[in-house]
């Protein structure tokens, strides 16, 4: 079999990895430990990125036509792609963070969201907080005022209650007065006076 017919399936492979990518980062891996590299594996592994050693030529084809052939530069010395379909920022992150603890590790460059970056980009993008952190920081700054409301009510609740610092009601409007005593009856008309006893006539004087 032609070694171009051997070299097919790779390319192809290569090809439909990066296809569909949010980001490709190329490494360089030499001088890792087996320890290191196992560990990197895993942890690449644990983020949802794809991890995996090619050959530069395999690579070079594949990347050859693409949006990815801003990367051919970068293809020399020992090379390996970390790939993400989900977090564009993912491996930039993981990879970054495993560089500062294993100086073998080399960064050479990658492809994010369609954007060719150096390594000094992809370190630039390695800072940007993950989804699920800022989701997180979302969500903590809309239940912040929650729980400020539930402080609140707590701390009024150990002082005897909201009740004390709302307003005092009004106080009731008095009952209507009672309506006014019914004017007395008509005083009885006056009693008449008793007509004077008239005088008793003169007695006549008797005849002379």
């Amino acid at each position: 079999m032609a070694k171009v017919e051997l070299k097919k399936p790779i390319v192809e492979e290569i090809a439909a990895a990066v296809k569909d990518a949010q980001s490709v980062v190329l490494v360089d891996y030499r001088g890792l430990t087996v320890e290191q590299d196992t560990q990197l594996r895993k942890q690449l592994r644990e983020s949802g990125i794809t991890y995996k050693v090619y050959k530069n030529t395999m690579m070079n084809f594949a990347f050859k036509g693409t949006d990815y052939e801003t990367l051919l530069p970068y293809l020399e010395g020992p090379s390996a792609l970390a790939i993400s379909t989900e977090d564009a920022t993912a491996p930039a992150r993981v990879l970054c963070k495993f560089a500062k603890t294993a100086n073998a590790l080399e960064v050479k460059g990658g492809i994010v969201e369609g954007i060719a970056y150096d390594a000094k980009g992809i370190e630039d993008i390695s800072k940007i907080p993950s989804r699920e952190e800022l989701l997180s920081k979302l969500l903590g700054s809309i239940q912040s005022p929650i729980t400020n409301f539930a402080r609140v009510m707590n701390q009024l609740a150990e002082k005897g209650g909201a009740s004390e610092c709302e307003a005092p009601a009004k106080e009731e409007a008095p009952a209507e007065a009672p309506a006014e005593e019914a004017a007395p009856a008509e005083a009885p008309a006056e009693e008449a006076a008793p007509a004077p006893a008239e005088a008793p006539a003169e007695e006549e004087k008797p005849a002379e």
